[in-house]
């Protein structure tokens, strides 16, 4: 089964809508916590930590969000999520069972740094950032659990591991998360030129 060709497209943005909604949400329920930034996009290749200010001013969420992809391979039922070593092209255009795809979801937040004299960030005020990540961490990690099975129109669902979440910085003022998630793409019925060799 070949791939729809926007089949990385409609999922990456599926993951930004569903990430952001489960911030937002978050943020109404506890005082104090930032929502979803304004930045929260789809990007090409690993993030640039462009931004973890609030560019939108007051009433826009601080932070970047952003989803990128990781890589892409062939995988089957039975090894799921691990790569496939089933040899490919004896038979032309048989594309592997499941195809899988690492998407990257990255949160960054602003991070208490050095005031003007010098002097380090206040156990008070590191405390507080530490707080805004941990339930930006807990938020990020069950809005993946409650929404990707829904991205795909399928009686069971979509197919997906929980991959590593980890803290990243704090670097240039930014600190926030990783998360990694392994997803299986659906096939969208035959390959170009089904039945022929490929040159």
């Amino acid at each position: 089964m070949a791939l729809n060709p926007l089949a990385i497209r409609d999922l990456t943005e599926a993951v930004v809508g569903c990430v952001c909604a489960a911030l937002a949400r978050t943020a109404e329920e506890i005082e104090g916590q930032p929502g979803c930034p304004c930045r929260a996009c789809v990007v090409p290749g690993a993030p640039a930590w462009d931004s973890c200010d609030d560019p939108c001013g007051e009433d826009g969420g601080g932070g970047q969000l952003s989803v990128s992809v990781a890589r892409i391979y062939g995988s089957s039922d039975a090894e799921f999520p691990n790569e496939s070593r089933i040899v490919q092209g004896v038979r032309g255009c048989m594309p592997p069972p499941i195809t899988a795809l690492e998407l990257v979801v990255t949160l960054l937040r602003c991070a208490p740094t050095f005031n003007e004299n010098g002097c380090p960030p206040s156990c008070e005020d590191l405390g507080a950032s530490a707080q805004v990540l941990h339930i930006d961490m807990v938020t990020v990690f069950n809005a993946l659990l409650c929404c990707l099975p829904g991205t795909q129109q399928t009686r069971r669902g979509r197919r997906f591991v929980m991959g590593q979440q980890k803290t990243i910085g704090p670097e240039g003022g930014c600190v926030g998360l990783e998360q990694r998630v392994i997803v299986a793409l659906p096939g969208c019925g035959k390959c170009p030129n089904d039945g022929e060799e490929s040159p």
